[in-house]
């Protein structure tokens, strides 16, 4: 099945504005704020949403900001034309920021099958025990993804923290309850069930960094998307072909490399879709927002939400109680340039 150019153009269009757009619509907070977090090491605003005017103001990574308006620069042959003004001032470019809310829950305490449960903050501080005094261990960002083992009380405050299992290393380490939202079932049940899964289709678009959904040779999503690109310890790529949909985690500790040369230790990487047993897969990103171009290790980078319907869409099933799912069954993937 191919896609028209007509069509391609359509969708590169829709999505360079719909990839921004209707995520804020999302992302008030209860005071009513839009946020966003830098995440990237340093970046300027701008008096205008474009590089040539003047720069107003530095931000560093993991800073919050308040996002008061979105808009698009002139330059038609952008990929990503999407801007933030910010603090009702200077312009930031939207690939450097994080659109994200703040969302505190009430902690309850946890069973022994314990429980999946997403970041719903800016960011969470990990740390080796159940009390803030103690080392930290990673920082948690927005979306990201973690079981949830154990509920313990902090004897001074008596606030409830979550033991949170680190699934490559084998140990665990504690945030506060509060920055935790614990998943449904209903929010992994299957979509578009009615379908056959022999009618469903995943298409990624190399050259256009579209991922796109068919039923019934019917487009039923599309979304930007980053694939491999060339990053400073070397070129990576994307491989093109015929896949599965056979192995699926809510999450997934990612780390390999030196952190000093384009390495990576990602905690929490949320709703990971393997297509091939060295790692390539789909999965939700948030240590950036840089939609449509290759900038990836070779998986595909997508927006948390986008991942989490991709996730429920195909098969297998994961019932919300499962760590993983591995077979021989999965939903068709072409990848094309």
């Amino acid at each position: 099945m191919k896609i028209s150019r007509r069509d391609f153009l359509k969708l590169s269009g829709y999505s360079m504005l719909g990839a921004a757009l209707p995520r804020l619509s999302l992302l008030e907070d209860n005071a009513g704020v839009i946020q966003g977090r830098i995440v990237d090491s340093l970046i300027w605003s701008y008096q205008e949403p474009n590089r040539k005017s003047g720069r107003k103001k530095a931000y560093w990574r993991d800073l919050i900001v308040p996002i008061t308006n979105t808009t698009v620069d002139d330059d038609e042959s952008a990929y990503n034309r999407v801007w933030y003004q910010v603090e009702n001032d200077g312009y930031v470019y939207s690939g450097s920021v994080q659109p994200v809310k703040t969302i505190l829950n009430e902690p309850r305490a946890i069973s022994l099958a314990g429980a999946l449960g997403e970041v719903s903050v800016p960011f969470a501080d990990a740390h080796l025990e159940a009390d803030a005094a103690s080392e930290v261990v990673y920082r948690l960002y927005y979306e990201s993804t973690h079981w949830v083992t154990a509920s313990a009380i902090n004897p001074i405050d008596g606030q409830i923290w979550y033991a949170l299992l680190d699934d490559k290393f084998n140990r665990q380490y504690y945030a506060p309850g509060k920055y935790i939202r614990l998943l449904s079932e209903g929010e992994l049940a299957p979509l578009s069930s009615d379908v056959p899964n022999a009618e469903k289709l995943v298409k990624v678009n190399l050259n256009g960094q579209l991922m796109m959904a068919y039923e019934r040779s019917r487009l039923v999503y599309a979304t930007r998307v980053s694939t491999g690109g060339r990053l400073r310890s070397g070129t990576y790529t994307t491989p093109v072909g015929e896949y599965l949909t056979y192995h699926k985690r809510p999450t997934r500790h990612m780390a390999a490399g030196d952190l000093a040369a384009s390495g990576f230790d990602l905690p929490g990487v949320p709703w990971v879709i393997y297509i091939k047993e060295n790692g390539i897969s789909f999965h939700g990103t948030y240590w950036h927002n840089d939609y449509g171009r290759p900038r990836s290790h070779g998986c595909i980078n997508m927006t948390a939400q986008a991942a989490k319907w991709l996730y429920r869409w195909t098969i297998p099933t994961v019932s919300l109680e499962k760590e993983l799912i591995y077979g021989r069954v999965g939903t068709r993937v072409e990848i094309e340039v």
